[in-house]
């Protein structure tokens, strides 16, 4: 690429980039917010909080890649039909082909992230997001430290907090044990703190007493404590298989599984389904780049509108990316059904090359111009005579 080429795709991609960290952020956020009740109910920290959120990042990236580079382009495009500089690049006889080369530069990188993320990132994400929240889900002492409310840890055993200190300390501690059908334990205590080591996990109280009142004995004996230790590691399920869903699985694994695969045998629709769909996906950008350029890419004059141009655009795009849903849902059932996703984005790519390389501006109809422009005028004039 020359100076203009490498001018295109650092404007480009840096669009690209802020638009993409602008959107996953955004999403991320909202998608973040379901999960808040690690932190307000579960007692993990914030930087859990956000590794556990965070591994969704991938997958968001995966989506949002090829939307970005699309507002990427388009606002290069009319950037620089704005500032006239298509227009002085075409009188100069350079052709919008060669312009081009510089977008679908861009388009090739971002294929090959989307690619990388497709067969590893996003599967590595989803598996390592899984295996996270099992183990903080499954953690008993994520389930037993919730202040203010009375928490079953196992049948016959209850346990509540008053409150919970930010230094981690636990106050006024109430513990029920009724699983020996011979003897009922209550354990009260003014102080706890949670302790986690290799011998197991231990809720470790201080300054109380316990209440053991034996079924043939009338009263209960009482027993005055500085520190005492429950074992909580007696409650905890210990490791469980995990068996990671078809969107889990890396590329290679959906191209070629185990035969035995559980998933294969009961699934064999949705396994075909999500590995034709992560197939496609590095060609959607590519696909996305060359429709935005053969709508805004033509040299235009200053008197002619871009807006239904864009619109256009947009519309393309929305109809291919519909057509791939469409067809990655409906290819579940019917394998035939997954042949238009590529249909569609081969007739997306070959129709937009063609009015590239010929340089047609494609414009709305003539009668489709004229109806806006009729109804854009009526609202105008009743606008104004609403304001009279």
């Amino acid at each position: 690429m020359g100076s203009i080429g490498w001018y295109i795709f650092r404007t480009t991609f840096g669009a690209f980039l802020v638009v993409l960290v602008s959107l996953t952020a955004v999403i991320w956020v909202t998608q973040a917010l379901r999960d808040i009740d690690l932190m307000t109910s579960q007692g993990q920290t914030i930087l859990v909080f956000i590794g556990i959120t965070g591994l969704i990042v991938p997958l968001l990236v995966l989506v949002i890649a090829p939307i970005a580079l699309l507002i990427a382009v388009a606002h290069t495009l009319n950037k620089m039909s704005t500032d006239s500089e298509i227009i002085v690049m075409n009188a100069a006889g350079m052709s919008p082909w060669v312009l081009f080369r510089a977008f679908l530069s861009v388009a090739v990188v971002v294929s090959i992230l989307v690619t990388a993320i497709s067969a590893y990132g996003a599967p590595k994400g989803l598996r390592m997001l899984r295996d996270w929240l099992t183990e903080v889900r499954a953690n008993v002492v994520s389930t037993i430290v919730q202040p203010g409310r009375f928490s079953s840890i196992e049948s016959g055993v209850t346990i509540h907090i008053r409150e919970r200190r930010p230094n981690g300390e636990l106050v006024g501690i109430f513990l029920d044990d009724r699983r020996d059908p011979a003897e009922r334990r209550t354990v009260l205590a003014e102080t706890g703190e949670l302790i986690d080591n290799d011998n197991g996990t231990f809720l470790v109280l201080q300054q109380g007493t316990v209440q053991r009142h034996e079924v043939k004995e009338r009263d209960p004996a009482m027993v005055k404590f500085e520190r005492y230790a429950f074992d909580l590691s007696q409650f905890s399920g210990g490791q469980q298989a995990v068996k990671y869903s078809i969107r889990e699985r890396y590329l290679w694994q959906l191209m070629f599984p185990d035969p035995k695969d559980p998933f294969l045998i009961e699934q064999p629709g949705p396994f075909r389904a999500e590995l034709h769909d992560r197939l496609i996906a590095p060609l959607y950008p590519l696909a996305f780049v060359v429709i935005a350029f053969a709508y805004l890419g033509a040299p235009r004059t200053t008197r002619q509108s871009r807006t239904l141009s864009m619109v256009g655009a947009v519309g393309g795009v929305g109809l291919l990316r519909l057509i791939g849903f469409t067809s990655t849902v409906f290819g579940a059932t019917a394998p035939i059904m997954l042949l238009l996703q590529y249909i569609a984005v081969a007739a997306a790519v070959g129709g937009g090359l063609f009015v590239i390389r010929r340089g047609v501006i494609l414009e709305p109809p003539a009668f489709l111009m004229n109806w806006i422009t009729f109804v854009t005028e009526r609202i105008t004039q009743r606008l104004a005579m609403a304001v009279k």
